[in-house]
């Protein structure tokens, strides 16, 4: 039962910023990743088809014998987590319930920004999550959506780049937000350029980290901790593998081999 893997999977490589957390804090588990590069990106997409993603991508990880989920996307966590759980017998955790901690523990002037996807800012998911912990908290939310393709291109640290932080993020900074959640798992591969742009003052909270530590809590409650060896990675993809092994391989600090690509809808 132990040496069963954790399934991650998200719309693209934004999950890798998860997965890299739970490769730190986890290091014996095994893993299993998917990212869905066929159809990147969830922001724009309905709720309907968000869903449909999901399950298939869940659906696959079954297959694949999984313990426990993390659905490493934010816009699937947003608009599909409280329906996964419904639906399937096996812990399945997401990324926002964590951030919005985070942020609302870290926040000093009580004014946090948010960025994300169309759809999940348009969820308001990460303004109840906060609002549940400190209803003071005053928040200011914003999408992005040009930061997701900017990351899938392997531009996170380019003029590009820069040009359209400093397009997106100048009205967060103009209200004072002392704290900034990367409410995308893409997010955090922009993390230099965002934070030259919010400067130093501005916290930038990064979901993945304290998500891979209530993965971490879940295992233990569970009693499926895996406390020997070191965890063995398989990654699949629904298109183009060799950009993500590029992508993936330098984001890692490791080289990426054997990714095998799926063919999702069949889930």
């Amino acid at each position: 039962m132990n040496d069963r893997p954790i399934g991650v999977f998200d719309s693209g490589l934004g999950g890798l910023t998860v997965l890299k957390e739970i490769m730190k804090i986890l290091p014996n588990e095994n893993i299993v990743y998917f990212g869905d590069t066929a159809r990147v990106p969830y922001g724009p997409r309905s709720k309907e088809t968000v869903m449909k993603y999901t399950f298939q991508a869940i659906n696959f990880l079954i297959s694949k014998n999984v313990k426990a989920i993390v659905i490493a996307c934010n816009t699937a966590t947003a608009r599909c987590l409280k329906e996964a759980n419904e639906k399937y017998d096996i812990p399945i955790l997401g990324v926002i319930e964590a951030g919005a901690r985070t942020a609302a523990y870290s926040t000093k002037n009580k004014i946090v920004g948010v960025i994300g996807t169309e759809g999940t800012i348009r969820s308001k998911a990460y303004n109840l999550e906060i609002g549940k912990i400190d209803k003071d908290i005053r928040i200011i939310d914003k999408s992005c959506p040009l930061f997701v393709p900017i990351v899938e291109e392997g531009w996170a640290n380019t003029d590009i780049a820069s040009l359209t932080a400093k397009r997106y993020l100048k009205e967060l900074v103009d209200e004072n937000i002392d704290s900034l959640v990367l409410g995308c798992t893409h997010y955090p591969l922009l993390k230099r350029t965002i934070g030259q742009i919010v400067g130093e003052k501005v916290k930038l909270v990064n979901p993945a980290k304290e998500t891979a530590k209530d993965l971490k809590k879940v295992l233990e409650a569970n009693s499926v901790l895996r406390k020997d060896n070191s965890g063995v990675y398989e990654y699949y993809v629904s298109d183009i593998p060799e950009k993500f092994a590029s992508i993936a391989g330098e984001f890692l600090k490791k080289e990426i081999k054997d990714i095998k690509t799926i063919e999702i809808q069949k889930y």
